[in-house]
């Protein structure tokens, strides 16, 4: 009995051994579980995940794909009237312009340009002047009488002067250094005197107009270096200097195209018409007291000392 007994609780002791080894096992496969249920439960949330982020990766990309397939707005502007310069804007610039011209040759006599005209283009010159008296006009009018009779018909000139310059052409901006050049160079020029009284028939270089006129007999030296100091400024703007050994003269007439022969055949009863005018000597008698320049419609004058 006594060994049956102690068997039993052995028996109860181990039971209870074994159960707590088995509750053991049991709580360990319990928690194994848990771990599995986790990881399972992780798995199905990084899926879900990464299927949400490539539906909205897909969705963003056919949201592109519809724009780019989305023709582009034009952008149109209001057009919206230009409002007007101010009278004061417009009047800066007046003295710059110059009306369009159109060549008519029948507005000047028949006479045909040079050159052709374009705006902004100053034709430019410079001269010795001559004022004209009521003698002077009449000795014009019988020499264009003379020379009407041997079939040449002349018109008067609207102004005498002697030339000291070839006709050359500046743009606007070129006149105030160009007068102010000049101006340098005849500052130390003098005056001196004048006389033209031999008859003499001369041509423009392209022979399109003749010119009766009167060569400068004295003064010729003087006028020579006032045509030095005005070379240097066209040279200085490269320009066309004036002839070499030029015949310097006053025009009294001209007409168009090349009639020197004609003149020339009845060159002699023209010089005694000049020769045979009442106070000649003294009228074709004067002083060179200053330098003129003409640039388009302006006038620049240099006083002689």
């Amino acid at each position: 009995m006594l060994v049956g007994y102690s068997s039993s609780s052995e028996e109860e002791n181990e039971v209870i051994q074994n159960g707590k080894r088995k509750g053991e096992h049991i709580q360990s496969d319990d928690s194994s579980l848990d771990n599995k249920r986790c990881k399972k439960e992780a798995g199905c949330l990084l899926k879900v995940t990464r299927l949400q982020s490539v539906t909205d990766s897909k969705k963003s990309s056919s949201h592109a794909k519809g724009e780019e397939a989305r023709p582009p707005q034009k952008c149109v502007l209001e057009q919206r009237p230009r409002l007007p310069l101010p009278g004061s804007v417009l009047n800066m610039f007046k003295e710059t312009e110059e009306k369009e011209v159109f060549e008519d040759s029948t507005q000047y006599g028949g006479r045909i340009r040079s050159f052709a005209h374009e705006r902004g283009n100053w034709a430019t010159y410079v001269y010795l002047p001559y004022l004209a008296e009521d003698e002077s006009l009449e000795l014009a009018d019988q020499l264009i009488s003379g020379a009407g009779s041997h079939g040449v018909s002349l018109t008067r000139m609207e102004e005498f002067h002697i030339s000291l310059s070839q006709t050359v052409i500046l743009r606007h901006h070129w006149i105030e250094p160009f007068v102010l050049s000049l101006k340098e160079g005849l500052a130390s020029g003098r005056r001196f005197l004048c006389v033209a009284d031999r008859l003499k028939v001369y041509t423009n270089q392209e022979r399109t107009r003749t010119f009766l006129g009167l060569e400068v007999r004295a003064g010729h030296a003087q006028m020579l270096e006032m045509v030095r100091a005005i070379d240097r400024t066209m040279q200085e703007f490269n320009l066309s200097t004036f002839h070499q050994n030029p015949s310097f003269h006053i025009s009294l007439a001209w007409c168009v195209g090349d009639c020197s022969e004609s003149l020339r055949g009845c060159f002699q009863e023209l010089q005694t018409i000049v020769d045979d005018f009442e106070d000649s000597a003294s009228l074709l008698r004067f002083s060179g007291h200053e330098i003129r320049c003409k640039s388009g419609n302006k006038f620049f004058s240099f006083p002689l000392l």
